[in-house]
């Protein structure tokens, strides 16, 4: 069987193309790394470089093709609407239409939990539990109408499934795990309300399994949205000293009131907007209530209905996170 990947350079695209072409799958992936899809095409996958707001390229790419996982999207706190409804809207109508049009067995859709949160606490939260009136910003906003395409997709008749992945980690991780010890390394951590937050976190080989479930999952789970997680809740200062006691290095950290920290992101996103030409500010009142407010997601319909059952936990995923960056430092 033939599978395609979009974001196929990305974090999760990567993971996954190499679990695909290990169980002698042919994988071809969309990108934009053009270093790191040459990096995959010597691992036996074939890359094409192009972006999902190329139709006629996604049409052409995804022809032949049994499977699509869609697993690109403009993921960031800060930035442009357009630029994010373009990538992550637009681009999804783009990949629905070629799937529909070449027929392909199943739709494989990685959304985001983002879409769940606002600035709050919220505890087990489910798939179908109430949304937030207003999203916490516009990755998220559009990540919710990707859904709603997605939905109307299968109420048309193609297969598809949806996934919601929270906060990935792992060897080759380049955003969460890195920027904190990069962080730690400058400055200091902030750490909002003592860092007593609740959250889950994914390794993304978990994250891996679960998209290789929904290839051969029952008829039963096409059209619904799956959270996915570790399944261990986690206190944010105690997994950043596990962290920090694995890599041998000392936690520099700093406590601040929510509310401090999010009238400081405050000013410094209007310095942004207003002063810098919309520059990303070193700290956003996203990045603020993440570190600072709780979330946690209920998985047991993954469980149940995908057979999903998380294989590498929290200590073994830190643990193999910390020897890759000490190799790759």
């Amino acid at each position: 069987m033939r599978m395609f990947i979009t974001g196929g350079t990305g974090f999760l695209g990567k993971a996954l193309a190499r679990r695909l072409v290990k169980l002698g799958y042919e994988v071809t992936v969309l990108g934009r790394n053009e270093e790191v899809g040459r990096r995959l095409r010597g691992e036996g996958i074939h890359f094409a470089s192009g972006k999902l707001e190329d139709a006629e390229r996604l049409e052409a790419l995804i022809h032949n093709h049994d499977y699509v996982f869609h697993c690109g999207a403009l993921s960031s706190p800060w930035g442009k609407y357009e630029e994010f409804y373009q990538a992550n809207v637009l681009g999804t109508k783009n990949v629905i239409a070629a799937c529909e049009k070449h027929q392909v067995k199943r739709l494989i859709h990685v959304s985001t939990p983002s879409i769940y949160f606002y600035y709050n606490d919220r505890f087990d939260v489910r798939e179908d539990d109430k949304l937030p009136e207003q999203f916490v910003n516009h990755y998220a906003h559009t990540k919710y109408l990707a859904e709603k395409e997605i939905d109307q997709a299968f109420s048309h008749g193609l297969p598809v499934i949806t996934i919601r992945p929270r906060a990935l980690f792992g060897p080759e991780d380049t955003t969460i795990i890195p920027r904190l010890i990069q962080v730690n390394q400058k400055r200091f951590i902030p750490l909002v309300d003592s860092g007593k937050a609740k959250m889950d976190l994914t390794y993304i080989e978990n994250v891996v399994d679960a998209l290789l479930l929904c290839i051969d999952s029952p008829s039963t789970t096409l059209g619904k949205k799956y959270n996915i997680t570790n399944g261990e809740q986690v206190v944010f200062r105690e997994i950043l000293q596990q962290l920090f006691n694995q890599m041998g290095t000392p936690m520099k950290a700093k406590e601040i009131s929510f509310k401090r920290a999010m009238k400081l992101a405050g000013i410094l996103e209007w310095g942004s907007k207003y002063l810098l030409k919309g520059k990303e500010p070193l700290l956003t009142k996203y990045t603020v209530s993440v570190l600072g407010k709780s979330q946690t997601l209920n998985i047991e319909a993954a469980k149940k209905e995908l057979g999903y059952i998380p294989r590498v936990n929290m200590e073994e995923g830190i643990r193999l996170f910390v020897e890759w960056w000490k190799k790759n430092e």
